[in-house]
C-alpha cells in the first residue's frame, strides 16, 4: 500500500537552491548545502517617517501608509483650528487643498484622491466636504451636527459614528445624502478616531469614557464583540473588520503608547507606538493590519510614524552627528563632495568686537572619517559657492570678503583645490555671492545672488571649463539666499528671498528649473525658506535647514522628486546658511555648520533602508 509520501509528495520541499521569494515561515531542504532552512517569521515594528509641516492635534485622516491625508485639526490650543490638508507619499508630506470650513475632531473616510471629511468643531458642525486629490468641495451636511466623531468607509459609502451630538448615532453616506443607520449598543460622546473598515463591515473600538467595548457593524445593526485589553479614547486605527490595529489614545490620567492587533477573533497587545499620545490622526486604509500610519497628536506634535508587519527590517531615514569641522565657523561657507571625500572653505564667524575681521580663509578636507585643515584660501570669503564631487577637484567661486571692519566686496575671483595647493581660476563675469549653483568643476551654472553694490540679482552665469559668461536668459525674479543642486544643464534653485535687504525675515517657496538654456517654475516648497542648502539632482533633491517665514531658524528637511516637494526628516539642530554646495545625494549627504548655535557642527543624512530578513538553518541544540 502506498504511503503518504508516495501519494502527497514530500512534506518539506527538496530544493537545489533557496527560493527567490520564500513565504513567511516557509521550510525547505537545500540539497546543495545539506541544510534544512526556514524563512524568518515576520514581525511588526513602528518606524519614524518625515514630520508634517505643521504641528497639530485632533487631526482627521484618510488613505494609506503610502498615500495618506492629514486633514484639519488645531495648533497650539483648541481655538486655533486649521483647514490645512497635507498629503503623505510614503516618505514625506506635501501640501494639499485647504478645507472650506476649518475644524478639529472630525470624522473622515476614503483615499488620498477621493476622501470625505465631516462634522467637527467648535462649535459642533454638520459640514461635509469631498476631496478629489487637489481641492475640497462642500456637499450635503450630516443630519446631526457633532464633533469627536469618527468615520470609516469610502467617499461614496461612509459611516459617521457617535460623537457629541449623538453618542449612539450612526449615519450612512451614499455619495449624495446622509441617512440614519443602526444605533450603537454603548454610547460614546467621543468616538474619537477608532472607526475601522467599510460601511457594511465596520468596527468601532474604544471611545469615551475609556471604553474597552468593541462593536461590529453589518450595514444595519451593531453587535458586541471581544473587548480591548486597555480601555481608551482618542485612538489611531487602521485595517478592516477581520484584521486591524489600534494605537495610542488616552487612558485615565495619561497618554498611552499601546498598540493592539485584531485578527478577527481577539485583540492582542503588539509593539508599542513610539511615543505616548492621543488625539492623533491616522490613515484609515482598509487593507488589513500589515501597515498603518499615525501622525500628530496631543502636545501638538508634527511627528509621523509608520507600522509594518513583514519579514523585512525597515530602518527610517535620519540625520546623525558626525565629527565636527576642523576649524571654527558659524555659517555661509562653501562645501562640496560626498560622505567619503569633501572640501569645506571660507565662511563667517560672529564678530568678537568692533573692528574684528569675521570672514574666513580657512579650509578643510574630509576623508570619510575626520576633517583636517589644509592651506588657507588666498582670500577670505563668505557666501561663496562650490562644486566638485571629490576633494582633489574642488572649485569655489564668488562670495564676499572683508578688507576692513565696515566694508565688504562681492568677489569675481575663483579658486580650485588640486589636493595640495590652491590655484586661481578665471573670474566670474561679475562679482556675485549667495546664489544657487550646480554642476561640475568644468561645467557650472550660478543663478541669482547678490552683486555690487549689494543688490539682489536675477543674473545667470555659466562656466564652460575655461571662462565665465552671462547667460542671455535671466531668472524670472531677483533671488538670493537660495539652495541649488543638479548639473549645468539640469539644475534647480529653491527657496531664498527677494528684495533689497540681505537679511529679511521671510523666505519664498519658489522653485526654478534650469535646462541649460531656459528657466521655468517648478513645484512650490512646502513652506518658504531662505538660507536653505541642498544636495542631490534636479529630480531627487534634498533641502535642509533655512529660516522660515516667521524668521526662525529651521531644522526641516524637504525632498523634491522633479515635480513636487514633501517633508523629509529634520536636522538634529535647527540652523540656516549651512555650507553651500552639494555634499552628496538626496539619500546620503552631509550638512556642514550653519548659524544658530551650530558652529562647526556636521550632521550626516542616511535615507530609509529595507533589509530582507534572511533564511536561517534549522539546527538542534
Amino acid at each position: 500500500m502506498a504511503g503518504y509520501n508516495e501519494i502527497r509528495g514530500l512534506r518539506v520541499k527538496y530544493l537545489s537552491a533557496d527560493p527567490s521569494n520564500p513565504e513567511n515561515g516557509q521550510v525547505w531542504y537545500n540539497s546543495t548545502t545539506g541544510n534544512l532552512r526556514v524563512q524568518g517569521i515576520g514581525v511588526g515594528a513602528w518606524s519614524s517617517g518625515a514630520n508634517m509641516s505643521q504641528t497639530r492635534a485632533n487631526t482627521s485622516g484618510a488613505g494609506t501608509q503610502t498615500a495618506g491625508l492629514a486633514i484639519g485639526g488645531y495648533t497650539g490650543v483648541s481655538t486655533n483650528t486649521t483647514g490645512i490638508t497635507e498629503e503623505y507619499n510614503g516618505s514625506g508630506w506635501g501640501s494639499g487643498g485647504t478645507l472650506n470650513v476649518a475644524a478639529f475632531a472630525k470624522g473622515s473616510s476614503g483615499t488620498q484622491t477621493a476622501a470625505l471629511d465631516f462634522g467637527g468643531g467648535p462649535p459642533d458642525k454638520a459640514t461635509t466636504e469631498s476631496y478629489d486629490g487637489s481641492s475640497w468641495t462642500e456637499v450635503n451636511d450630516l443630519g446631526t451636527a457633532r464633533r469627536d466623531t469618527c468615520g470609516t468607509g469610502t467617499q461614496t459609502a461612509s459611516l459617521c459614528i457617535a460623537g457629541t451630538g449623538g453618542p449612539t448615532l450612526t449615519e450612512e453616506f451614499d455619495g449624495t445624502n446622509w441617512t440614519a443607520g443602526g444605533a450603537l449598543n454603548t454610547g460614546r460622546p467621543k468616538a474619537a478616531g477608532s472607526g475601522i473598515g467599510l460601511q457594511t463591515a465596520a468596527l468601532l473600538a474604544g471611545g469615551s469614557p475609556y471604553q474597552v467595548n468593541v462593536e461590529a457593524y453589518n450595514g444595519s445593526t451593531w453587535s458586541e464583540g471581544p473587548n480591548l485589553n486597555t480601555g481608551r479614547e482618542g485612538i489611531g486605527s487602521s485595517g478592516n473588520q477581520t484584521s486591524a490595529l489600534i494605537f495610542g489614545g488616552y487612558v485615565p490620567g495619561s497618554a498611552s503608547n499601546k498598540t493592539e492587533n485584531w485578527d478577527g477573533t481577539s485583540w492582542t497587545n503588539g509593539v508599542n507606538y513610539p511615543t505616548a499620545t492621543y488625539e492623533l490622526g491616522s490613515g484609515n486604509g482598509t487593507s488589513g493590519s500589515s501597515s498603518a500610519l499615525g501622525f500628530g497628536g496631543n502636545g501638538n506634535t508634527s511627528a509621523t510614524n509608520e507600522y509594518n508587519f513583514s519579514t523585512s527590517t525597515v530602518t527610517a531615514a535620519a540625520w546623525s552627528s558626525n565629527p565636527a569641522l576642523s576649524y571654527s565657523v558659524d555659517a555661509n561657507l562653501a562645501s562640496s563632495g560626498s560622505l567619503t571625500s569633501a572640501v569645506a572653505a571660507g565662511g563667517y564667524n560672529a564678530p568678537a568686537g568692533p573692528g574684528t575681521v569675521s570672514y574666513i580663509a580657512k579650509a578643510a578636507t574630509w576623508n570619510g572619517t575626520a576633517w583636517s585643515n589644509i592651506t588657507d584660501m588666498p582670500v577670505r570669503r563668505t557666501s561663496n559657492n562650490a562644486v566638485g564631487a571629490t576633494a582633489p577637484a574642488f572649485y569655489t567661486f564668488g562670495g564676499q570678503n572683508q578688507p576692513g571692519p565696515s566694508t565688504s566686496t562681492h568677489l569675481p575671483s575663483t579658486f580650485n583645490w588640486n589636493g595640495s595647493s590652491w590655484g586661481a581660476g578665471p573670474n566670474l563675469a561679475e562679482g556675485q555671492s549667495g546664489g544657487a549653483a550646480a554642476g561640475t568643476p568644468n561645467a557650472i551654472v550660478l543663478m541669482g545672488g547678490t552683486n555690487p553694490p549689494g543688490s539682489i540679482s536675477n543674473n545667470i552665469q555659466q562656466y564652460n571649463g575655461s571662462s565665465w559668461s552671462n547667460s542671455p536668459v535671466n531668472m524670472p525674479t531677483n533671488m538670493s539666499g537660495q539652495g541649488g543642486v543638479g548639473t549645468q544643464t539640469a539644475a534647480i534653485s529653491f527657496g531664498g528671498y527677494q528684495g533689497a535687504s540681505p537679511f529679511p525675515s521671510a523666505g519664498v517657496t519658489n522653485t526654478y528649473e534650469w535646462d541649460g538654456s531656459s528657466i521655468s517654475s517648478g513645484g512650490s516648497m512646502v513652506f518658504g525658506l531662505l538660507g536653505c542648502s541642498g544636495s542631490g539632482t534636479s529630480t531627487a533633491a534634498l533641502s535642509y535647514g533655512g529660516r522660515n517665514t516667521a524668521g526662525n531658524k529651521n531644522a526641516i528637511g524637504m525632498l523634491y522628486n522633479g515635480t513636487s516637494w514633501a517633508t523629509s526628516p529634520s536636522l538634529g539642530t535647527a540652523r540656516d546658511y549651512i555650507a553651500m554646495g552639494p555634499m552628496g545625494s538626496a539619500t546620503s549627504c552631509l550638512a556642514v555648520a550653519g548659524s544658530g548655535g551650530a558652529q562647526s557642527l556636521v550632521e550626516e543624512f542616511t535615507g530609509e533602508t529595507t533589509a530582507v530578513n534572511s533564511a536561517n538553518n534549522i539546527t538542534t541544540s
